[in-house]
């Protein structure tokens, strides 16, 4: 339909959005972008859905309040690895990579963070590589294939195939968390839904799995904050 704004301070954009499946109208802030959608349904009226989104305002405010603002990474600062914090660094050395707390960056490169999404990426490769041919050994299943790419959607899948897809910025996560991800992943080569069934598959090669799903609740939409592109 069209973006209207939500008046007050500040302002708000909101992009009114028509859906024949939607029954009835509803709002929805983005965690990754901030984006505000107001659905409306096929046969509702424009009038009825500005109404609905006044006296949700209040709402509205507070989730927009509580998003995490995006942090282009650069030279000195400081970005999760594995659950801890590493400073990006410059090294006069011609290779750089992950010492200790801290990211080297070789003198040479031009595009720290670019630079530094290639070593986050290529981490994450080994890490998630290794998890889910060890977690697919346990549930006696192959392992076709892993794609890394930077999903904002969801944290990994599994196609028929017995593919996998993560999101490279996992390892951004505490360890223990990408090993989660990495059985419910591999658990879909048994149960490809989310059935009990599927959940004890979880349970029985990640017992505490439920622990690091909340983590990824509360917390994964936060590394998609780091921006790598200079």
């Amino acid at each position: 339909m069209r973006d209207v704004e939500l008046e007050g301070e500040p302002p708000i954009q909101v992009a009114l959005r028509r859906s024949g499946r939607a029954k009835r109208y509803g709002l929805r802030v983005s965690r990754l972008d901030g984006r505000v959608t107001l659905t409306v349904p096929t046969r509702g009226s424009e009038r009825e859905a500005l109404a609905f989104l006044r006296e949700k305002e209040s709402w509205v405010r507070a989730q927009v309040a509580q998003l995490v603002v995006a942090q282009i990474v650069g030279i000195g600062d400081r970005i999760p690895v594995e659950g801890r914090p590493a400073r990006l660094v410059r090294t006069e050395a011609r290779r750089g990579g992950l010492v200790g707390d801290f990211i080297e960056v070789p003198e040479r490169v031009a595009a720290p963070g670019a630079y530094v999404a290639g070593l986050l990426k290529a981490e994450a490769r080994e890490r998630l590589t290794e998890a889910s041919l060890d977690y697919a050994a346990q549930v006696g299943r192959k392992v076709s294939g892993i794609t890394l790419k930077d999903t904002r959607s969801r944290w990994g899948s599994c196609s028929s195939a017995g593919r996998l897809m993560y999101s490279w910025r996992l390892i951004m996560a505490p360890p223990e968390v990408l090993d989660y991800v990495a059985a419910h992943e591999v658990a879909h080569l048994v149960e490809m839904n989310h059935s009990a069934a599927y959940w004890r598959v979880v349970a029985d090669i990640c017992p505490d799995y439920a622990r690091h799903r909340a983590w990824l609740r509360q917390e994964g939409a936060g590394l998609h904050r780091y921006r790598f592109k200079d």
